[in-house]
C-alpha cells in the first residue's frame, strides 16, 4: 500500500464543487432509481443501491429526494436505463471513460461523441482506453479526520489498498467489491465521509500543456454536463496553477 500517489484522478478530486448541486443530485436520483429498478428497493438487500445512496448522502442529498428516487423505480411505465460506457481520446492522446445511464443508447452515443469532435477528440472501441486505469472503491475524508498516518494505518485495518493523503483531505482506496466493509470499519473511527463511491483510477498520467489541457478541461465540462452522463474520468496531469487559470 502507498500513501501517497501524485496522480490523483481530477474527477473525484474536483468533481463535485464543479458542479452546480441541482444537477448533481439529478445525477444521484438517476442512479438509485436505476440501481432500483435493477435489484431490489431496499438498500439491504441491494449492494449497488446501497452505494448509490450512501454517496448521495455523503454529498446532503435530502432524505426526502433520495426516497423518492427509490420510488420512482417502482412506477409503471417509468424508464428503464441502460448502463453505458464510452472509452475515447481528448486533446494530447489523453485517455477519458465516460460512464452513463440512458433509456436512448442512440441519442446518447450522439452527444457524446459531437462533445469529442467539437474539442479534437475521437471516441475509441471498449477496452481502449480503460486498460490504463483501475476500478476502484473511493472514500474521501477531510484533512482534519485524521493525520497521514493515523489513515493509513487506519485504512490497512480496514482492508484498503491504498492511501492518497494532502492538504485537500485523504482518498482511501479500496477493491470495489469491499467498499461498504471498508466504509463501515473507517465511519467508526473518523465518522461518516465526505464522499464514496466507484471509479476508475488511473495507472499513469499524460503531462499536457496549457493549449491541450483548455480544449480537454473544456470537453470534459461539456461531457459532464450531458443529462445521461453520470461520470467522466481522465488519465491527465497539469500544473496546478494553469489548472486553475483553466478552471476559473
Amino acid at each position: 500500500m502507498a500513501g501517497h500517489s501524485k496522480f490523483k484522478n481530477i474527477q473525484f478530486r474536483k468533481g463535485a464543487q464543479d458542479k452546480k448541486r441541482s444537477k448533481l443530485f439529478s445525477k444521484f436520483a438517476r442512479e438509485i432509481t436505476a440501481a432500483a429498478k435493477m435489484g431490489l428497493p431496499d438498500p439491504a438487500m441491494n449492494p449497488r443501491l446501497r452505494t448509490a445512496v450512501q454517496a448521495a448522502r455523503a454529498q446532503n442529498m435530502p432524505k426526502d429526494n433520495i426516497e423518492r428516487a427509490i420510488k420512482k423505480s417502482q412506477e409503471a411505465g417509468g424508464a428503464n436505463y441502460e448502463e453505458v460506457r464510452y472509452e475515447g481520446f481528448g486533446a494530447g492522446g489523453v485517455g477519458v471513460i465516460v460512464e452513463a445511464l440512458t433509456d436512448n443508447r442512440n441519442r446518447t452515443a450522439s452527444e457524446v461523441r459531437s462533445i469529442f469532435t467539437k474539442f479534437g477528440g475521437n471516441l475509441g472501441e471498449t477496452g481502449a482506453v480503460s486498460f490504463n486505469f483501475d476500478k476502484l472503491g473511493a472514500i474521501e475524508f477531510a484533512a482534519a479526520k485524521a493525520t497521514a498516518d493515523q489513515m493509513l494505518d487506519a485504512a490497512i485495518d480496514a482492508g484498503a489498498d491504498d492511501v492518497e493523503s494532502s492538504e485537500d483531505g485523504h482518498v482511501v482506496y479500496c477493491h470495489p467489491d469491499q467498499l461498504h466493509q471498508v466504509v463501515k470499519a473507517l465511519e467508526g473511527r473518523f465518522g461518516e465521509p465526505r464522499a464514496m463511491r466507484i471509479l476508475w483510477r488511473p495507472k499513469t498520467a499524460v503531462p499536457v500543456d496549457e493549449e491541450a489541457g483548455q480544449k480537454l478541461i473544456r470537453m470534459l465540462d461539456g461531457l459532464e454536463d450531458v443529462d445521461d452522463v453520470q461520470d467522466v474520468y481522465a488519465n491527465f496531469e497539469i500544473a496546478d496553477e494553469v489548472l486553475e487559470r483553466l478552471s476559473a
